[in-house]
Parts: C-alpha cells; structure tokens; sequence
C-alpha cells in the first residue's frame, strides 16, 4: 500500500514530516517537545504557522476509526479533538503500529488526569470532575457513541471559569449508532468502571501510595452521577393539564445540570387530561452555536445564552409567534438592535470582552427594569450603565435578561 496523506483544508500539508519512519524516530524542525499523559500509541507534537498539532501512530484500522469518529462527533457539540489528517500506508503490514497516523488539533490549555487528580486543589474541584466526566459520557452516549475503552486517559481536561470541560481524545474503539440500546450503554460503563481503577491505581503508584489505599470506586462514583444525569435528560414526565409550571421545573433540572434544550413535545394523554413531556436535549454548545449562526460571532456558552435571550424578548416584544416572524424578527434585532450597541461597546476604552460587556449591560437593563417595575428599554440601560461605571455583573448573576423571563439567564 502506496502512502497516503489526507489533509483537512486549514492545515498544513505535513509534507516535511517523514512518514515512512516510526515517530520515535523522527528528528524534523517543527517538532516541539510538550507535556502529555499517558498513551498507548507513541504521541509526537508539532508547531507550523497554522498552529500545534499532536501526532498519534497506531495501526491502519485504529486510525481510520479515531479520525472518522472524531470528524462525525464534530456535529454533535461533544468536546472532541478535532481532526486535521489521516495518514495511512506507512508501512506494507497495515496491522502494524506506525503503519498509520492521525493528526489532531493541540487542545490549548489542556491537562491530563493525572496532573488534575495530583494538583493543588483537586480536592475541591473533585465534584466538579466527576460531574464533568459523567456528563462527557452521557452526551457522547445521546450522540449514539459507544466509547468501547472510556477512561480517564482518553479525556483531556481544561479549566472553563469554576469548571472543568472534559475532551475526549481517543475515539479509536469507538462506535456509532443511531441509538445505544440500555445494553450498550451499560457495557461502556462497566468499561470506565475498570478503566478508572486502574488509572487510579497507576497514580496510587507512582507516588508511593497502597493499592488499599487509592481511590478505587471512582469509577462507581461517575456511574452512579451518570444513571442520575442520563435519567433526567431522557425520562417522559407526565402532568396534569394544571401543571404547566412543571415543564418550567424540568427545563431548569436540565439547564442547572449543564444542558440546554432544543425541543419540548406536549403529548395528550388520556383524552387530554394529561400531557406527557418529551424534552429533546442539545449540546452543551447549543447557544454557541446557533449565535454564530445568527451572527457570525463566537461567543462563551453562557454568553450566548443570554444575548439569545435577548432575542427572545425582542420577538415577544413584537409579538413573533411563527416560525417566519420569529425569523423576520430574529434579522431585525440583530441589525436594529445586537449589533449597533455592540458596536458602541466595541468603541469604548477599556472594554477587552465586548460581548461581556453586552451580557452585562443586559443584566443591568433587567435590575433596573425591576427596580422601576416596568421595561426601561436597552438605551436608556446603556445610559444608566455608563452613569454607574459600566458594572461587571460576571460570575454574580442573579436573574434574568429578558424582563418577566425569571431563570432565562444565569
């Protein structure tokens, strides 16, 4: 088999690189030596002008799944590697180790488990990963992706503000279904159970710590805090015709777990005596990305959640209820309304983050609203919010954006 070289548009060609080599080999002028985890595969990194890449040797098989894999998740908002090449034929035998490479984007900023479980402050941050990594397998799970080998040196780490974002990193055992039957996902989990023990068991030993001792049951913990997410986000809730309130109660759950919702179904039951709900869950870049739809700007997650919000209350000001108003509407307020103040933001001194700034000007628009106990509309907000030394609301919301909107942004 002849080599074969396949590139993503945005990337290097990787032409300068000897690929006919075992990367332990290598010796080439783009190469740079960086910190990395623990790794089956032999990992090289290089730096070209088009940024850092991690280069991955393993067999022809392993490697074409890992990049299909990660190149199908890109759609489906799960934090991922992105995939920037697949490079096959290294060598005659396609079962051997270096007769394949995949080539993913460096993950700025990122750690590996074992210097988050060893670092300072884990301690407190430990719910935090757990829940991360729960929510990490759930949602590779609603994408229809069996892991096959999930474990803690799959997944990078990367502090987000009081979070932590878990990556995965290692698609090469999965697969991908239209639906993961109970089985299946009951399966994966037995996996990560093992799998964490004995990354848990590695670290025990290396710092000179029993086997007794090492936090073992882990894995369990994630389990159990996986059964509780996955049941929140998939199971029907049945109401009264009265109960109304309580889809508001479940979009919260959803919302407070780190989710957002794309679609609620209404189902009559009983002669419409009961209404069952179906919560359809998005990613946990669903308002980033349809920002960056709207708008071509790309924004934090919980930014774009409340300046969308703000569109919503632009549409319920103007009384958009179809799917065309909404849409008309949706134009309107980014050209008459989003993107004129983002434009005086942009012209202030001092204001690094415009798009913060925009989030806080909104939070200021709603206290002030309630304070008046009526709308006092987004320049009259800009006024005042200039008047008070434009104040920082990040990290000490209390309401919402949108006025009569409650819990709309946080």
């Amino acid at each position: 088999m002849s080599l074969s070289i396949r590139i993503r548009p945005g990337h290097p060609d990787f032409l300068d690189l000897p690929w006919e080599r075992s990367l332990s080999s290598w010796d080439n002028p783009n190469l740079v030596e960086l910190p990395k985890g623990l790794s089956r595969h032999e990992v090289r990194f290089a730096a070209y002008p088009e940024g850092l890449y991690a280069i991955k040797e393993l067999p022809t098989e392993a490697a074409r799944r890992d990049y299909e894999v990660l190149r199908a998740l890109e759609t489906s908002d799960v934090l991922t590697a992105t995939p920037a090449g697949l490079i096959e034929g290294r060598h005659p035998d396609p079962g051997s180790e270096h007769s394949a490479a995949l080539v993913t984007v460096f993950v700025e900023n990122s750690f590996s488990y074992h210097e988050l479980l060893t670092g300072p402050g884990f301690g407190d941050r430990r719910d935090q990963m757990l829940d991360a990594f729960a929510g990490l397998l759930v949602e590779l799970h609603l994408a229809g992706c069996f892991w096959g080998d999930c474990s803690l040196s799959n997944v990078l780490y990367r502090h987000d503000a009081e979070t932590v974002d878990p990556i995965m990193i290692d698609a090469e055992t999965a697969l991908l279904r239209e639906i993961l039957s109970n089985g299946q996902r009951e399966e994966d989990l037995e996996i990560m159970i093992l799998n964490v023990a004995g990354g848990m068991a590695d670290i025990a030993a290396s710092q000179g710590v029993a086997v007794a001792d090492a936090d073992l049951c882990l894995g369990e913990d994630i389990a159990a805090r996986y059964r509780a997410l996955w049941q929140e986000l998939t199971e029907d809730l049945v109401i009264g015709s009265d109960e109304r309130y309580r889809v508001t109660e479940k979009l919260r759950r959803v919302n407070e777990l780190g989710f957002d919702v794309d679609e609620v179904d209404l189902l009559p039951r009983n002669g419409g005596g009961q209404l069952r709900v179906k919560v359809k869950v998005g990613g946990r870049n669903f308002y980033s990305s349809r920002l960056r739809t709207l708008t071509g700007l790309d924004a934090l997650e919980r930014q774009a959640r409340q300046i969308l919000s703000d569109l919503h209350y632009y549409q319920a000001q103007h009384g958009a209820v179809s799917a065309t108003a909404k849409s008309v509407a949706a134009v309107r307020w980014r050209l008459s309304m989003f993107e004129p103040m983002l434009e005086q933001l942009t012209r202030l001194e001092d204001i690094g983050d415009p798009l913060q700034a925009y989030c806080d000007l909104l939070h200021h628009r709603y206290l002030k609203s309630v304070e008046r106990g009526a709308d006092i509309g987004t320049e009259t907000a800009f006024e005042s919010w200039l008047a008070e030394g434009r104040p920082n609301y990040a990290g000490h919301r209390v309401g919402a954006t949108g006025i009569g909107q409650p819990g709309a942004a946080s």
